[in-house]
């Protein structure tokens, strides 16, 4: 279901064409249209109803089929032959196509003869020269070369990687060096590129890295959920080239050799000591190298970014793009998911589920099939809960009600001593919390016992030092309350010994 909200999104509301929608989505041309057509048949439209879940969206596009017909395998023509039929003059795929339907009537629809050609087609080592439409594809990778900067600190060199964009139409380039090729500083150079051109092309192409694709796979590619997020806030699709197939970004290819020739080796003896002071002189030559004249065309990078590129890019969103990583968590059996050493509630109903995490530098958002069910402020600490008390069932939300206070002022109606009782209970523990059961338990002896009993059986237990409720119940059960005390018996006082630690020591 994330694959059809996905081909719809990028349909209607980026507008883009099935083949490019199906390559950004790792499917057939045909199943893109199926998905379009599908959903124009019910009624949708962008943006999809927030109360249409996955469930129901499957239930609406495809409905229970009734009674299917076996289908039968179709002849196929020889594809080797066809292929060579096309290079003679005049001959089409509509001519061969009609010759064929003459031989074999019930084979072929003429979309999916052209689909099962162009499918053999990619099999054969072919070479073609790219048309880019301007605004349309942003070229992204790395350089194999780096600039090291000098650590202050240390004196050790610092080894920058160099991220390379440049558009289709107009050749326009961006460069940068970022410390690493990490998913953070993949992420930040794609919104630095994106101010540095002033607009969102309709494309990304970047290679298979693994910050930007998950899983490298020749049809269906993983794109890392962080990159995909990121695509989604500036309305764009991400199409990876194939793997070692350095042809489907040919423009980049060359840009990196540029950026190599003209920014990098102009600044091989130069020393630095910090990463801004490397991009600062980046950013000098990387203007001289836009405002640089073709050798075989006439004009400029720059001056083919602004007639053709600039005006078919699509505006920049309101704000930037935030970082948020994705990670996949499950809740436990305290309906609670950990990030980062913290754990953070979810719905109790979602206990033993897995879920999606998407997490920023100031909230953790918890998706359960693409809808969203919980958020919380991202807490600094690394130990403790975050729970919402929505998200608790209903006993234990009648239990996080319980304060000590609460506790004192209950016990307080069955007795002085009671109540007092309760006190030195929950004194003794650093987190009070951890007695509350202990108090509990005291104080629904008045269900059992007579009131009064209760109240003489726990000025007994203060007496003696049983501060507990096996002893306090001991005491009603064996009837020891309703014997006076002793007068030797006093209320048991801390003992003050150089040997011992006394309980600041715990704290």
């Amino acid at each position: 279901m994330r694959t059809i909200k996905e081909v719809l999104r990028l349909k209607w509301s980026c507008g883009l064409g099935s083949r490019a929608i199906a390559k950004s989505c790792s499917v057939a041309k045909s199943t893109v249209d199926e998905y379009v057509s599908r959903a124009e048949r019910t009624g949708l439209s962008w943006p999809l109803p927030d109360e249409l879940d996955e469930t129901a969206l499957d239930r609406l596009l495809y409905p229970p089929a009734v009674n299917p017909e076996p289908s039968h395998p179709k002849f196929l023509p020889d594809w080797a032959i066809l292929h060579q039929e096309l290079k003679k003059k005049s001959v089409t795929l509509m001519l061969l196509w009609h010759e064929y339907k003459e031989s074999h009537p019930d084979g072929y629809q003429y979309s999916h003869f052209c689909e099962r050609y162009r499918i053999y087609a990619k099999k054969l080592d072919l070479s073609m020269r790219q048309v880019h439409r301007a605004g349309e594809k942003l070229f992204v990778d790395y350089s194999g070369q780096t600039i090291p900067y000098i650590d202050t600190s240390t004196g050790e060199l610092v080894p920058c990687q160099i991220f390379v964009a440049v558009l289709g139409a107009s050749n326009y380039t961006y460069a940068e060096a970022t410390l690493s090729q990490g998913l953070p500083d993949w992420i930040g150079s794609h919104v630095r590129a994106f101010e540095f051109i002033g607009g969102v092309p309709e494309l990304i192409v970047p290679d298979n890295l693994k910050s930007g694709v998950t899983k490298t796979c020749r049809y269906e590619p993983e794109l890392n959920p962080t990159y995909q997020d990121m695509a989604v806030h500036y309305g764009t699709a991400v199409i990876p080239a194939r793997v070692r197939k350095p042809k489907d970004k040919a423009k980049v290819e060359v840009g990196v050799q540029i950026v190599e020739r003209w920014i990098l080796a102009a600044l091989r003896n130069r020393a630095f000591f910090s990463l801004m002071e490397i991009n600062n002189a980046i950013r000098e030559l990387l203007l001289r190298l836009n405002t640089r004249s073709f050798k075989k065309l006439k004009g400029t990078r720059e001056s083919l970014f602004l007639e053709l590129d600039r005006p078919a890019l699509r505006p920049l969103p309101a704000s930037p793009y935030q970082f948020a990583e994705w990670k996949k968590a499950r809740a436990g059996i305290d309906y609670h998911i950990e990030l980062g050493h913290h754990f953070y509630s979810v719905p109790y109903q979602l206990c033993g589920k897995e879920l999606d995490v998407r997490a920023t530098s100031s909230t953790i958002e918890c998706f359960y099939k693409s809808k969203r069910v919980a958020s919380h402020h991202r807490s600094l600490s690394k130990i403790g809960h975050t729970t919402v008390f929505e998200h608790m069932p209903k006993g234990h939300q009648e239990y996080a009600e319980w304060t000590p206070q609460r506790l004192v002022r209950w016990a307080s109606e069955t007795g002085e001593s009671t109540a007092k009782l309760v006190s030195v209970i929950l004194a003794k523990y650093h987190h009070p919390q951890h007695g509350f059961r202990t108090c509990l338990g005291i104080v629904s002896l008045a269900k059992r016992f007579e009131k009064e009993r209760v109240e003489a059986a726990c000025k007994r237990a203060l007496a003696i030092g049983g501060t507990s409720f096996k002893s306090v119940k001991s005491i009603l059960e064996t009837g020891l309350d309703r014997k006076p005390l002793p007068e030797h018996i006093t209320i048991n006082q801390p003992v003050s010994h150089e040997n011992i630690r006394g309980t600041g020591y715990y704290q």
